[in-house]
């Protein structure tokens, strides 16, 4: 394959993403490497995944290397997954399984055998980014290692729906600051909820409306909408909703009928 895409939570003020890109380059030089994003959230798996599987679906057909992984050096595999679209390649600990589904399902999955020298802290370097550009080159997944039915998957989102109140888990923050909910319009529209609405974090509740894009409110209000990728976000027009809302990526919203609202 001519391309490969690169995800991870490894920041840009070190030099992983160059020792990972330097190694593809050694050993797949044709090869082109698109670089999805860096700044996942450390050790922030459900996040990565969001993001990889939002992506893959307007890349080109690639080997789609990822890598969010706080168990590295511990017994969880390394995995090859093969979709009808596309290869992935990553640790086996839920990261790449909605983009193989985003990308037709798992056709197959190998493991991925841990090769000599290795360090037990940088798999994406020595492990994943071999495999990649072997891959990339025309090896078959299957050499690797043996065959996995058993691959990780994260446990679904919390969503739950109810006439006038919505829950459900917080999927990313975006770099504005827009909160991506695992929630759809569809288990909006289940709720019955119209116009002004009261979003919860844990310690805060804001007012805002239900619209479709950010103008819709003025600058410095607050917005549930439905976002690129299908599902709600909450943002602030010109402003951050996780820094108003005080979440991260690993939180809980709840949408409920504004105490104004008739």
């Amino acid at each position: 394959m001519a391309w490969i895409s690169f995800t991870t939570d490894y920041g840009l003020r070190d030099g992983f993403v160059a020792a990972c890109h330097g190694v593809i380059a050694r050993l797949a030089p044709e090869a082109r490497v698109l670089d999805v994003t860096h700044l996942v959230p450390p050790q922030q798996v459900r996040h990565g995944a969001a993001v990889l599987a939002q992506t893959v679906p307007y890349l080109p057909e690639a080997v789609h290397l990822a890598v969010v992984d706080p168990g590295v050096g511990t017994e969880r595999r390394g995995v090859v997954v093969v979709t009808a679209h596309g290869l992935l390649v990553g640790p086996d600990n839920g990261l790449l399984i909605p983009a193989a589904d985003a990308l037709g399902g798992v056709i197959a999955a190998y493991a991925l055998d841990c090769p000599e020298p290795a360090y037990a802290t940088f798999h994406g370097r020595d492990v994943f980014a071999p495999a990649a550009a072997r891959l990339a080159r025309g090896a078959e997944p299957g050499s690797f290692g043996p065959a996995v039915e058993d691959l990780v998957r994260l446990p679904d989102p919390l969503v739950a729906a109810f006439p006038g109140k919505l829950v459900s888990d917080v999927l990313a923050v975006d770099h504005f600051g827009n909160v991506q909910l695992a929630a759809t319009p569809a288990d909006l529209e289940l709720t019955g909820l119209t116009g002004t609405v009261t979003v919860h974090s844990e310690r805060i509740a804001v007012s805002a409306e239900l619209g479709r894009t950010f103008a819709d409110v003025p600058p410095g209000a607050n917005l549930v909408y439905p976002d690129s990728a299908g599902r709600l976000s909450v943002a602030v027009n010109g402003g951050s909703a996780a820094t108003v809302l005080g979440l991260s990526s690993s939180g809980e919203c709840t949408i409920t009928a504004s105490p104004t609202a008739s």
